[in-house]
């Protein structure tokens, strides 16, 4: 499907990835956006963004995705990065248990920086070495539940459930900011140029309309 120009797009919407290190979140973002996976990549300092644009019903939303690092030294560095965030894929691997059970860390620190509504997924990856998988699925299915997150496996090597996981975790943001809209009484497609909806507090520009940005 052909998109508008990269600056031509009616809402943008910021997501963050979050997970240990060498969970692939980096392959993910660039197979995404790029429909690029790389053997040798290396362990994200920072932060890195790239962005991609979709279309949901008649509306061209551009995802801007940032790409935090992983590793504990940077903890302090990466959550300034949360702000303005309305979507996160927090990634854990699935041959790797310790990066799951880490999950639950990672979930406390995204929902202290982040408003109620932030739409979160919990995203296995590596899904690939089937051989190599360190626990059910069915369990993670049923943990994912419980903390009212949605769920998907995915392989970047693969390109397995990829496009399916980012293109979710929009398609959710952009229903929770179309009821948001309708709860006041707008049309999302009547807003006029640069007018914002926010999904989460009000001191955060969390979606904004064709001529704003989602981030500071």
């Amino acid at each position: 499907m052909a998109y508008r120009a990269d600056d031509d797009y009616d809402y943008l919407f910021k997501v963050v990835l979050i997970g240990d290190s060498g969970v692939g979140k980096s392959n993910l973002l660039s197979r995404f956006t790029r429909n690029e996976f790389s053997l040798e990549s290396k362990s994200t300092i920072r932060v890195e963004f790239a962005t991609r644009s979709i279309r949901i019903d008649d509306k061209v939303v551009k995802a801007q995705i940032w790409d935090t690092a992983g590793q504990e030294r940077y903890r302090a560095i990466t959550s300034a990065y949360y702000r303005g965030a309305v979507g996160a894929l927090l990634i854990y691997d699935v041959t790797r248990h310790v990066t799951f059970e880490n999950v639950e860390r990672w979930l406390e620190e995204l929902r202290d920086h982040r408003d109620s509504n932030i739409v979160i997924m919990l995203v296995g990856n590596k899904a690939d070495l089937r051989h190599l998988r360190a626990g059910s699925t069915d369990d993670v299915k049923a943990s994912a539940e419980r903390k009212n997150t949605f769920f998907m496996e995915t392989s970047a090597l693969e390109s397995m459930n990829v496009e399916n996981a980012f293109t979710e975790v929009l398609t959710q943001i952009y229903s929770v900011v179309s009821r948001k809209a309708l709860d006041v009484g707008d049309d999302p497609a009547a807003l006029p140029k640069g007018q914002t909806i926010n999904v989460g507090s009000k001191d955060d520009v969390s979606a904004v309309t064709k001529g704003g940005c989602c981030s500071s």
